[in-house]
């Protein structure tokens, strides 16, 4: 490296677990920074509304700036880093800021992106900017790098996976423990897994951001958070996870992208995936990315997807990138040639588990039984998992369907309604093949 090599100069907005990893990469491997970048690497200023607080790392040669806008407006800054989080206010302005002033962008906002990636996108390619967000994604797992260069010379037939490590720790918590829902809730928020507003979570909607941000890379659309089908986890219950893993299944949270003859077809929702896949196997807070090319075929990739460690180096590899010259467009092709997405409820038949709670009287199964044929749907196996003559007067019943159309499910389970048979509300959940 010449001796006369130009530093990059970073701006860090946020300083909190994901800031204070990227302070502790560039302080630990300055001289590998460096080497592999072919010119150093440097933070020039910080911003974060609190300086007083203990942060566990050396601040002190760094210049402060209580706004974000102002630090991505520092004529010493190169490269504005953006780990605040939020897809509006303090982030957003700051970003569309440092863009303004000729900045490249590093985040680690995937909500930013999932909301505003195609305006940010098209404003930095007019400046002749670039973002790069690997980061968002999966934290540690190099996915968009995969997309966007290993992939580049495919076409991508399906983006799948296990995108929130909350949810995936809650629900092999469960399966492992045997806990109910509520109970490992309340552990996953006192270990601190939780957003602040835990539906981001739970409800499905981080790892939907996701999912709509590798879907526009995938099949070159612009984002369509809006149409990502979300159903979170809240409803999936233990009964449900020790009966699919009596039936070779584990129940993850899963995230599947796909462009059809109808259009893109986004959904994360609970699935169940055989107990023995790579997904079904997935522990804790790992996440788990499946990559479909025509001619790479099925590329699996396992990582951490949160913590200062893993989204730190993921927030690094774009840094160097840039570092040596690297410049791609946000979502691998230009901003301006990205269609729009045609949104498509999910129509690609998959077999289906049914449970639900019926009166436990003479006819109930039979009716149950005519709604699903009445829909189409054709029964692989059937289980009464009570013997009547119960003291409740109730029977749990349990069917696998082959495969059906979603839309044929809700008209079965719309029909059950109707019977008069059934105590409470009947579960169905997709089981997906992996």
């Amino acid at each position: 490296m010449p001796a006369s090599a130009t530093p990059l100069r970073l701006g860090l907005a946020g300083l909190g677990t994901v800031g204070i990893g990227v302070v502790k990469i560039v302080q630990r491997h300055a001289d590998l920074i460096a080497a592999r970048a072919g010119r150093p690497v440097v933070i020039t200023a910080v911003s974060a509304r609190d300086r007083t607080k203990n942060r566990d790392a050396d601040l002190s040669d760094y210049e402060w700036e209580t706004d974000p806008v102002a630090l991505a407006r520092r004529a010493d800054v190169d490269v504005f880093v953006e780990v605040m989080g939020g897809h509006e206010g303090p982030a957003r302005d700051a970003t569309e800021a440092a863009i303004a002033a000729g900045k490249d962008v590093v985040t680690a906002n995937k909500a930013l992106l999932a909301h505003h990636g195609q305006a940010l996108a098209e404003a930095a390619e007019a400046a002749g900017r670039v973002i790069r967000f690997e980061a968002a994604v999966a934290g540690g797992i190099p996915v968009i790098k995969a997309l966007t260069e290993g992939l580049a010379g495919n076409r991508m037939t399906r983006v799948m996976g296990v995108m929130n490590g909350t949810c995936n720790y809650i629900l092999t918590r469960m399966q492992n423990a045997g806990l109910p829902y509520e109970v490992v809730f309340e552990e996953a928020r006192q270990l601190g897994y939780l957003e602040a507003d835990p539906n981001l979570d739970v409800g499905g909607i981080d790892a939907g951001h996701k999912l709509s941000l590798l879907a526009a890379i995938a099949f070159g659309t612009k984002v369509a958070f809006d149409h990502v089908e979300l159903q979170g986890i809240g409803d999936v219950s233990i009964e449900d996870i020790q009966l699919a893993d009596d039936m070779g299944y584990h129940i993850k949270l899963l995230g599947v992208a796909q462009m059809t003859g109808r259009g893109l077809e986004q959904r994360m929702t609970p699935c169940l995936v055989p107990a023995e896949s790579p997904l079904g196997q997935l522990q804790g807070g790992t996440n788990m990315v499946v990559l479909e090319g025509d001619s790479v075929g099925q590329i699996v990739m396992r990582g951490p997807g949160a913590g200062e460690g893993p989204t730190a180096s993921a927030v690094m590899a774009d840094v160097i990138d840039l570092a040596r010259g690297t410049r791609l467009s946000t979502f691998g092709q230009p901003a301006a040639t990205l269609k729009e997405a045609v949104p498509a409820r999910s129509a690609t038949p998959a077999p289906y588990y049914l449970r639900m709670t019926l009166l436990d009287k003479p006819g109930a199964l039979a009716k149950i039984a005519t709604c699903i044929g009445e829909a189409g749907i054709s029964i692989d196996q059937m289980r009464q998992l009570n013997q009547p003559g119960e003291a409740d007067e109730k029977a749990v019943v349990l069917i696998v369907t082959h495969k059906a159309a979603p839309a044929d499910i809700a008209h079965a389970m719309a029909g059950f309604a109707a019977t008069g048979v059934l105590v409470g509300q009947p579960v169905a959940i997709r089981i997906e093949e992996v």
